[in-house]
C-alpha cells in the first residue's frame, strides 16, 4: 500500500462543533503564501503535497458540505467555493484537484438514499472525483448488487479519493428494458477506494499539470445495490424532491446538480484569474516601461489604463458568480418544485459568461502586455495562462456551457413565452 493510500484510510478527526464558515474562509487564506511557493513541485509530482492534504484535512475542508448527521459542517455550498476559489488563487492545480474532488460531498448528499449515505460518510472526510461520461461497464451480481469493469478518465481529485462517483453502461441480463428499441440503460454509482487503482497517467497536458486528474481503472469491483442509480446523468431533475432534501436541514440538499457543477468550474476560473491578477500586480511594481522615460509600470498611463480595464472585469466576474451562488441557494431553499429545469440552465449560463469574461480580461490584456519575460516558462503568470486554457478545454466549458445549454435555455425560454 503506497503512502497516498494510508493517508486516505486514516479514520477523519471529529469536525469541530464551533467552527464558523468565517473562520474556513480565512483559515484557506492564511494558506495562498505556502501554496504559490509550492506550484512547481505540484507540477512535477501531478498533484498537490500529502502534507498540503493533511493541512486540509485538519482545516475541516473536505467536511463543508458533509452532513450534519454524519460528522459534517453542513456549511453552505458558497462557504466551499469561497474557499476552492481562494486556493485556486495561489494555485490552479491545487484549487482545481481540491473543488473537483471534495464539491460532491453536495452531490452524494443529495441523491443517494439514507443507506447508502450513512456508509459512505461514515469516514467523515469525503473526497469523490465525479465524472459524467459514462464509461465502462456495470453488471447485475448473484446479490443483487452490481460488478463494474472499465477506466474512468479525468478524475480530479483521485490521488487522497475516499471514493469514485461515476457513469456506466448496463450490460447483461439487465442491459435492456420490456422495449428492445429503447436506448442502453445506465447506472450512475458510487464506488469506494478498496475496488478501484488510480493510473499514473496524468501530467503531461499544457497546463493543471498538478490537478491530480488521474484515471481510475476498476476491474470486477463489487457495489451493494444501493450504491447505483440508474438514472442517465443529464436528464437529474430535483422539481420531484430529493433523498437529500428529506433527509438533512440544509435545503442546498435539493438544488440542482448541473448548475452547481457549473459554479464549481466558473468560481475555479475567477480565482485563476485573480492570481494572474496578482502576479501582473508584482510586475507593475518590479518591472519599467519599455519606453523612454523607462519609469515604473505604476506610474504609467498605458499600464494603469489595462491594470484598471482587467480588474474590472474580473472583479465583475466575480460579482456574477457570487450572485449566481445565491440564486443558487434561494431556488434551493424555495418549496420542492421551484429549481425547474430553466432555473438550472439560467446559472449554468450565466456562469459561462463570467467564466469567459475573467478569461478575456488575462487573455487580451494582461498576458499579452506584461512582456516576454514575464511569462518564460515557470513564472506565476505564464503557468496560470496555460491553467486558464487547458481549464478552458474541460468538456463543460468547451462543449456543454456553450451549446446545448444555450440551446435547451432558449427552448425553454421561448416555451415560456409562448404560453
Amino acid at each position: 500500500m503506497t503512502t497516498t493510500e494510508n493517508v486516505v484510510r486514516n479514520a477523519a478527526v471529529a469536525a469541530e462543533p464551533d467552527v464558523t464558515p468565517a473562520v474556513l474562509i480565512e483559515r484557506a487564506k492564511a494558506m495562498v503564501p505556502a501554496l504559490v511557493a509550492g506550484q512547481a513541485e505540484t507540477e512535477q509530482r501531478t498533484y498537490y503535497a500529502e502534507d498540503t492534504h493533511q493541512a486540509f484535512r485538519d482545516a475541516g475542508f473536505y467536511r463543508v458540505t458533509v452532513p450534519k448527521r454524519y460528522g459534517g459542517y453542513e456549511f453552505g455550498f458558497d462557504t466551499f467555493l469561497q474557499i476552492a476559489m481562494t486556493l485556486t488563487r495561489a494555485c490552479a492545480s491545487t484549487g482545481w484537484m481540491y473543488c473537483l474532488g471534495a464539491a460532491h460531498s453536495l452531490f452524494a448528499g443529495s441523491m443517494f438514499g439514507e443507506k447508502a449515505q450513512a456508509e459512505i460518510f461514515s469516514g467523515g472526510d469525503f473526497i469523490a472525483p465525479l465524472v459524467n461520461a459514462p464509461y465502462g461497464t456495470a453488471r447485475r451480481a448473484e446479490d443483487g448488487g452490481w460488478i463494474l469493469d472499465g477506466v474512468w478518465r479525468y478524475c480530479s481529485g483521485a490521488p487522497y479519493a475516499t471514493h469514485l462517483i461515476g457513469n456506466t453502461m448496463i450490460v447483461g441480463d439487465d442491459a435492456d428494458g420490456a422495449d428492445d428499441t429503447a436506448p442502453p440503460r445506465r447506472l450512475l454509482f458510487i464506488a469506494p477506494r478498496d475496488q478501484w487503482e488510480m493510473l499514473d497517467d496524468w501530467g503531461g497536458q499544457l497546463g493543471l499539470k498538478g490537478s491530480g486528474s488521474h484515471s481510475i481503472r476498476i476491474a470486477g469491483g463489487r457495489i451493494p445495490e444501493h450504491f447505483g442509480i440508474e438514472v442517465n446523468f443529464e436528464e437529474i431533475s430535483v422539481t420531484e424532491g430529493t433523498p437529500g432534501r428529506e433527509l438533512h436541514e440544509h435545503p442546498q440538499y435539493g438544488g440542482a446538480p448541473a448548475s452547481s457543477m457549473a459554479l464549481e468550474g466558473a468560481h475555479i476560473a475567477v480565482g485563476m484569474c485573480q492570481g494572474a491578477l496578482e502576479a501582473y500586480t508584482e510586475l507593475m511594481f518590479s518591472r519599467t516601461t519599455i519606453l523612454p522615460p523607462f519609469g515604473p509600470r505604476t506610474e504609467d498611463p498605458d499600464f494603469q489604463l489595462w491594470y484598471g480595464k482587467a480588474s474590472g472585469m474580473i472583479d465583475a466576474a466575480e460579482t456574477l458568480v457570487l450572485a449566481a451562488s445565491r440564486r443558487w441557494h434561494e431556488l434551493a431553499g424555495e418549496p420542492v418544485g421551484a429549481f425547474t429545469a430553466e432555473e438550472d440552465l439560467r446559472i449554468a449560463i450565466t456562469c459561462r459568461e463570467a467564466t469567459e469574461l475573467a478569461w478575456r480580461a488575462v487573455d487580451e490584456i494582461l498576458q499579452p502586455t506584461a512582456g516576454s519575460p514575464a511569462v518564460r516558462e515557470g513564472t506565476r503568470l505564464e503557468r496560470v495562462w496555460r491553467d486558464l486554457s487547458t481549464g478552458r478545454t474541460h468538456a463543460s466549458s468547451a462543449v456543454l456551457l456553450t451549446t446545448v445549454a444555450n440551446r435547451g435555455y432558449a427552448q425553454l425560454k421561448l416555451a415560456g413565452a409562448r404560453r
